[in-house]
């Protein structure tokens, strides 16, 4: 169930935030461009990015994954197949350089016997060249997404205390190589994640990994870095010389902690790493309107904001970044307003007919005429009793017969012939059709019958109606208050019949003619069968209802079972709904999810009375919306869960209240609570600063400096969303006059939120806290006798 929400409240709030195109090409980049993740960690990375992309680029189809890893692990195990992941349309290419990692189990020499094995074994770089070739291959397909085809945008992306970082130059250099056989120029960005939080396993060692490729990486980043090898391999297994000449490798270096500039852990981990990065390319390689080509409005200029990173020994400065999101809370709002359709629903179930008594009888088929009925079909017919009149007599004279009792005159005529001709015609045929009775079907049908064809009731009336404990209005109750009076009117009957069997003979009041023995007799053998047997077919009557009402009241408590059980799905569900919709609001900001509940219980119900003046009163418990509830529940609670998501997301979410912009919504939603003439309540002006001030709050750089003002700090800001947005054009002007770093805009059609990239560089290596921590192990592993560099060490920077 979890899961099927989860999937309902991403899908819409993905939906909410996808920038589908509309008059919107800035949504889509410029270049090819191609993510290269190098170690077996990054491939963490890769589904989380591309689903980023899909949502935020419409030419994402034709990006590139391009990932090398070790080959062992669980890299391996989770990249076997055709290179796709799962259900994902993405190109994702693997090329696993197996045994290049299969080194010393104590790490001792491992990065850099991976890097003597690399260049050992040509496979691996045989491998790499198909693999490249084919990336290339790939992008020339799908040329047709991109304005220009002049240049590739290629991402390096690797953890920094992978041991395959130690062929970031190799891999890095052969990619820029052959994609320039097809590309004017390769624009290369590296990007390094540093997970700084401990890890008891490799405490010590993955921050002197780390420091090893960042002392690696400050050298590939000098004026005069050069690197020569023969990397490229054609397919007669040939090599060809790449060379790199006196310029630093990448064109910028991002670095990104899982910690940020305040030293706090990101609220997402390496989460949000990715998603920086994403930004970070679409920055750098939008595609824009050619109206926002000519306007004066500051824009992301790739040269100007790498040359504010340079120090004044060009020495060139590393560059972090920070992402905040001021948005619509949609995954919270969809749950919430799934819970609430639902409870609406509920309670339009739970709504209680004004019916009396009787009507609810004859609902379940029970009332006084519908059992009156089945009693006469039972009871042989009253003009039956003639036939009796056909038995033989055992040929006592009338005289002799005048003294005694009903009682006797019966047993001095037939003996027990009479008793036994009514048992068998008439007690015996009742009861075997009495047998023949199946409650529990009829009740079931009967009810179910009615349900469809009553649409004020459900099964929560059929559920309270049947209970036992109900004492007031329950069908039980009144069942057993007839039983009660027929247990009365049987107990008279049964006495009356007693005494009129005590009567003499003489008593009866019958034509008696004098010396007419055989008259005299037929008028007493008529009487005897029209008030004694009279009476004893009116007393199975009563005998037969009375056992009617046991048979049904017996299964009524069986049905009201399995309607309680419906009763139990609702509220269990109901509870699952809530407090799912609860804590994804818990998890929201604070302040971004503030009044959710509330607010969209009302907009929910106004939504749902929308529609139902529109269609009709049930609309919702139609055939082609909700249906049968009680027929869903048959099937699970997931079942029904599935048709009310699909309804919701159809009909309510869709309605013109969820269409406000994320402002409107959010202004509204903190003033649900306030009375309109409040003067508490939250005005335009004061919601706007709010937002400003959460965004630059929550987008604090992801990288821990020792110096936070160190001499280098560059600083460049950009807001993403809806330029014409009252927001927006409230964020680009504060501040305007006194600000001293550079805001734009990456204009995004859309009303789910905004978004802010704050992009800072200049600082060195030595300016890392990372750097200072790390430095003490990385020497320490060393001074023992570890190896992390294939690299001879005179061609290493010295240590800061």
């Amino acid at each position: 169930m979890r899961a099927l929400l989860d999937r309902f409240a991403s899908d819409y709030s993905a939906a909410e935030q996808k920038l589908s195109g509309l008059e919107d090409d800035q949504s889509s980049i410029h270049y090819p461009t191609v993510f290269l993740f190098i170690g077996d960690e990054t491939g963490d990375a890769i589904e989380p990015m591309i689903r980023s992309n899909q949502q935020k680029w419409d030419n994402n189809a034709g990006v590139i994954y391009f990932h090398v890893f070790s080959g062992s692990g669980r890299q391996s195990a989770a990249t076997s197949g055709d290179g796709h992941m799962g259900q994902s349309a993405a190109k994702v290419i693997r090329v696993a350089l197996n045994g290049v990692a299969d080194g010393p189990e104590d790490n001792r020499t491992k990065r850099r016997a991976i890097g003597e094995a690399f260049h050992k074994e040509g496979r691996h770089l045989a491998e790499l060249n198909r693999a490249l070739r084919q990336v290339s291959d790939t992008i020339a397909d799908y040329g047709r997404l991109y304005a220009s085809f002049d240049r590739l945008h290629l991402a390096v992306i690797t953890r920094v205390d992978d041991p395959l970082t130690v062929l970031v130059p190799e891999i890095s250099l052969l990619a820029q190589s052959i994609f320039q056989q097809l590309f004017k120029s390769v624009q290369m960005d590296l990007y390094g994640l540093i997970h700084e939080r401990e890890q008891s396993e490799t405490f010590g060692y993955a921050s002197a990994a780390g420091i090893s490729f960042l002392r690696e990486l400050e050298g590939m980043q000098r004026p005069d870095y050069s690197y020569s090898a023969r990397l490229q391999v054609t397919g007669d297994g040939l090599s060809i010389p790449v060379n790199h000449h006196s310029s630093s490798l990448f064109d910028l270096v991002y670095l990104l902690s899982d910690r940020d500039e305040r030293g706090m852990t990101t609220l997402n981990g390496m989460l949000d790493n990715y998603e920086i990065i994403c930004h970070v390319l679409l920055l750098k390689n939008r595609r824009r309107k050619e109206a926002q080509v000519q306007s004066s409005e500051a824009s992301y200029n790739n040269s100007s904001f790498k040359n504010s990173l340079m120090s004044e020994s060009g020495r060139q400065g590393f560059v972090s970044a920070g992402l905040a999101k001021v948005k619509r809370p949609s995954y919270s709002i969809a749950l919430t307003v799934l819970y609430h359709f639902f409870k609406q629903l509920s309670e339009r179930l739970k709504h209680e007919p004004e019916l009396g008594s009787k009507e609810k009888l004859a609902f379940f088929g029970l009332d006084a005429g519908a059992i009156e009925t089945r009693t006469t079909d039972m009871v042989p017919g009253e003009e039956l009793l003639a036939d009796m009149a056909g038995l033989l007599t055992s040929g006592i004279r009338y005289e002799e017969l005048r003294r005694l009792t009903l009682r006797e005159a019966e047993d001095a005529l037939y003996g027990d012939s009479s008793a036994a001709f009514f048992h068998k015609h008439f007690t015996g045929a009742a009861e075997e059709r009495l047998h023949e009775v199946k409650a529990a079907l009829e009740l079931r049908r009967t009810v179910s019958r009615n349900l469809r064809e009553q649409a004020g009731i459900s099964f929560y009336q059929v559920a309270e109606w049947s209970d036992e404990k109900n004492e007031t209005g329950s069908i039980p109750a009144a069942l057993r208050a007839r039983m009660r009076d027929l247990v009365r009117e049987i107990d008279l009957a049964q006495e009356e019949l007693e005494r009129t069997r005590e009567l003499r003979v003489d008593d009866l009041k019958i034509k008696r003619l004098p010396f007419m023995d055989k008259q005299n007799l037929r008028a007493l053998t008529r009487a005897l069968f029209d008030t004694v047997y009279r009476m004893k077919w009116q007393l199975l009557r009563l005998e037969t209802e009375l056992a009617l009402y046991r048979k049904f009241i017996g299964e009524l408590e069986q049905l009201h079972g399995e309607y309680q059980v419906r009763v139990a799905q609702m509220a269990g569900l109901e509870a699952e709904l809530k407090e799912t919709a609860l804590q994804s609001i818990r998890m929201a900001d604070d302040y971004i999810g503030q009044n959710i509940f509330d607010y969209y219980d009302r907009i929910t119900e106004n939504a749902m009375k929308d529609f139902e003046e529109k269609r009709g009163k049930g609309a919702f418990f139609e055939e082609r919306l909700i249906g049968s509830i009680e027929e869903l529940l048959a099937l699970g609670g997931q079942a029904f869960a599935e048709r009310l998501a699909d309804v919701c997301r159809k009909h309510i979410l869709t309605a013109e209240p969820f269409a406000q912009t994320f402002e409107e919504e959010l202004l509204q939603r903190a003033n649900v609570s306030v009375a309109y003439t409040n003067r508490k309540a939250l005005s335009r002006d004061e919601l706007f600063e709010k937002l400003y001030r959460m965004l630059e709050d929550h987008a604090a750089i992801h990288i821990r400096l020792l110096d936070y003002t160190h001499e280098h700090r560059y600083e460049e800001k950009y807001l993403f969303g809806d330029r014409g947005s009252e927001f927006i054009r409230y964020a680009l002007g504060v501040d305007d006059t006194s600000r001293i770093y550079k805001l734009g805009c990456v204009h995004e059609k859309r009303r789910s939120g905004v978004e802010k990239l704050n992009l800072m560089g200049g600082f060195h290596l030595e300016d890392l806290m990372y750097y200072r921590n790390g430095k003490v192990y990385y020497e320490t592993y060393l001074q023992n006798g570890y190896e992390f560099h294939a690299l001879d060490s005179s061609l290493l920077p010295e240590l800061r």
